[in-house]
């Protein structure tokens, strides 16, 4: 299953001034081809160094039941990496904005209409799950590992740099975390805050190193997803680690948070959690 035409971001609505629809309609989503952002990267179409997933979660998902009652839920997209189809994030929005006044049969129908209009626009299955807003499920918890933000670090430079990627000769297996991952969105040049989880088995990272590595994205511009893949690419080629795990958790925008991971073949996946600023 493909989309017909991934989009480029010419025309995409992020940027542009929209009104807000308030009946369903599947065209609102806005595919982008993963693979020109890939390619700078090394990464080739069909050969993925690793796995993951980018996992959406929706605050502002409503529609009517059969009597015309509105119904609230927190809706949780799992989009797999493979997909060769990014979602354009504002396009997703006012495409849940559809749903406000279109009614539905039952949250089973929502989920089956969702599943099916963003797989046909992602080119891949997308999984859905609709989630009660008092689920326990969305109770904000804490990145597990150890946080590197207290170090006492002077940094100069705001943009990605590899060069900063350092390790010593001691194996050692161990979880890394920061929250002043920073990123700037290409079209609109908004901030992008989120935190950033790193688990990895190999050469131990210089923290130091690593910390002004990630302080870099601070002025880079580019998608969520494409941030997280070059961190993975860069520590695998800086680092060589046996097995890797970088997972990012981005400030819900416009009622959406993202949260993509990339891992090593094999790698188990992370289990999912919200963090207190999404």
């Amino acid at each position: 299953m493909t989309a017909e035409r991934p989009e480029t971001l010419a025309q995409a609505p992020l940027g542009r001034e929209s009104a807000y629809p308030e009946r369903y309609d599947a065209g609102l989503l806005y595919p982008i081809a993963r693979a020109a952002n890939r390619a700078p990267l090394g990464i080739a179409e069909g050969a993925l160094p690793f796995v993951g997933e980018d996992e959406w979660h929706a605050f502002e998902l409503s529609w009517l039941n059969a009597k015309g009652k509105p119904r609230v839920a927190v809706a949780r997209f799992r989009l797999p990496a493979e997909s060769p189809n990014l979602i354009e994030s504002k396009s997703w929005k006012l495409y849940l904005n559809g749903f406000n006044q279109t009614r539905f049969d039952s949250g089973e129908r929502v989920v089956e209409t969702l599943e099916r209009d963003l797989a046909a626009a992602a080119g891949a299955p997308v999984t859905v799950e609709l989630l009660d807003v008092d689920d326990a499920a969305l109770t904000p918890r804490r990145l597990p590992g150890e946080c590197l933000d207290d170090l006492d670090i002077e940094i100069t430079d705001y943009t990605p740099s590899a060069e900063h990627l350092r390790t010593g000769e001691a194996i050692v297996e161990e979880t890394l975390y920061s929250h002043l991952l920073k990123s700037n969105c290409p079209v609109t040049g908004q901030p992008d805050w989120g935190s950033v989880m790193i688990r990895y088995r190999g050469p131990r990272l210089d923290r130091e190193g690593l910390l002004r590595y990630l302080v870099g994205y601070r002025q880079h511009q580019d998608f969520h997803e494409h941030c997280v893949e070059h961190i993975f690419m860069d520590l695998l080629e800086r680092a060589r680690p046996e097995r890797l795990l970088v997972l990012a958790r981005y400030v819900r925008r416009g009622g959406l948070d993202i949260s993509p991971w990339r891992a090593s073949p094999g790698e188990r996946p992370p289990a999912p959690l919200r963090l207190s600023r999404q």
